[in-house]
């Protein structure tokens, strides 16, 4: 007696994609928006990897010095922000009145949207650390007295250069400097205010750019939908705002936005081995039991592997050629009636789980398309599960009759499907 089915078919999505959206700056009269790109793309050869990529490309300080802002986690961007001194800077003035610099150094929390579903996950980013370079009215060696520009820089400031940080923040590996003006890059471990006092008449002086060092937290993309994910983050520009250089130093922009894009990449591909589409259903052991002995079978059963790449959670459901009740029936191919009812059940790799986090074994499927929804904790590639395809007693009993013999067969659809 031969059972069989027709044709498993599976059913996916491809690929999907994350990302985040940056390196391009615009700028109207008051305000810079700059945007931040990011990315997740499931990598087979680091599965473990399940990170976000800032793509957004590296610009001033950090662009050049990468390894001095690679070990605090900074990512950098120079900014088209120009701040200019209203007045002198003199020697003895109150903090706000000279050179002082603050930056949101705490984290901040956004939520970026999928921008079909809707779907939000929270992003959160802090700025590490400020830099720019002065210019100055005149060279520091006029403003001083200096014999050269080194001695210059040093004794125009109460405790040296800019090259050393004041206060909480912390200076940079490397600093540059001219007749005129100082390049400078101070870390910012928390938001207080870090100042320097001239120790000689400033008549005017500018910071020319702001360069910033920022720290990216990202979502777990394996719980992402895939697809483009849209926010924007505004920090104020002003005396007292979350970026302040004083009441002196003024800017010529008055707000800076940051636009976030995620874009999410995620893999569903599922494979059966040479043959696996056709699924022959026998008792334990064989029918020699049942042939020579006349012992009917408990169950007729088939185990059927398959292999499966997943970055994000799918649902599986099954269809039925002749409907059944969360089963499926099949037909006698001898008298055309439909009768024994086939149930489906899964096992999954270890990696995948319910969504109450539980492993997958023998769980049972149904014909129901808002199927059951499966979720990686990190990406899988190729790995194995087992498809359970089961007649349990009740319909074996009735099913083999001795010297009758019949022939039972159906198509069932399995289907995996990443749009959750």
């Amino acid at each position: 007696m031969d059972f069989s089915f027709g044709t498993v078919r599976t059913f996916g999505k491809g690929w999907f994609f994350v990302h985040v959206l940056a390196g391009v700056f615009s700028s109207s009269a008051l305000a810079v928006t700059q945007e931040i790109r990011a990315s997740f793309i499931p990598d087979p050869a680091n599965p473990q990897n399940n990170q976000f990529i800032n793509q957004t490309p590296q610009s001033g300080y950090c662009a050049t010095y990468v390894n001095d802002c690679k070990a605090y986690n900074l990512s950098g961007l120079r900014l088209p922000l120009r701040f200019s001194a209203i007045h002198a800077i003199e020697p003895g003035a109150p903090e706000r009145a000279g050179a002082t610099l603050k930056a949101p150094a705490q984290w901040r929390s956004l939520n970026v949207s999928n921008v079909v579903t809707g779907e939000s996950h929270p992003v959160e980013i802090r700025i590490g650390a400020l830099g720019s370079q002065y210019v100055l009215s005149d060279t520091v060696t006029d403003l001083t007295g200096a014999s050269n520009d080194l001695e210059g820089h040093n004794r125009l400031w109460v405790g040296g250069s800019w090259g050393g940080a004041p206060g909480s923040c912390q200076h940079g590996a490397m600093a540059t400097y001219g007749p005129d003006s100082y390049t400078f890059f101070w870390r910012t471990p928390s938001d207080s205010a870090c100042s320097k006092a001239a120790a000689f008449s400033i008549p005017w002086m500018t910071y020319d750019y702001l360069d910033l060092g920022y720290e990216l937290r990202t979502p777990d993309p394996l719980v992402m939908s895939a697809g483009l994910y849209t926010g924007e983050l505004n920090y104020s520009i002003a005396p007292g705002g979350d970026f302040d250089m004083g009441d002196n130093m003024l800017p010529d922009n008055s707000s800076l936005t940051f636009r976030f894009v995620l874009d999410v990449q995620h893999v569903l591909k599922v494979a059966l081995p040479p043959g696996g589409n056709r699924i022959e259903l026998v008792p334990q052991g064989g029918w020699q039991a049942w042939l020579q002995e006349g012992r009917r079978p408990a169950r007729l059963f088939r185990d059927q592997t398959f292999n499966i790449s997943a970055s994000s959670k799918f649902k599986m459901f099954f269809q039925c050629e002749y409907g059944g009740i969360g089963a499926c029936a099949l037909r006698d191919t001898e008298t055309g009636s439909t009768f024994p009812q086939v149930y489906l059940s899964v096992s999954l790799p270890h990696g995948i789980t319910d969504m109450a986090g539980q492993p997958v074994r023998q769980r049972p499927l149904t014909d129901d398309s808002q199927g059951t929804i499966f979720q990686p904790k990190r990406f899988l590639e190729r790995a194995a599960g087992t498809l359970h395809f089961e007649i349990p007693a009740f319909y074996v009993e009735q099913m083999l009759q001795p010297g009758k013999a019949r022939r039972y067969a159906g198509n069932i659809t399995v289907i995996w499907d990443s749009e959750v």
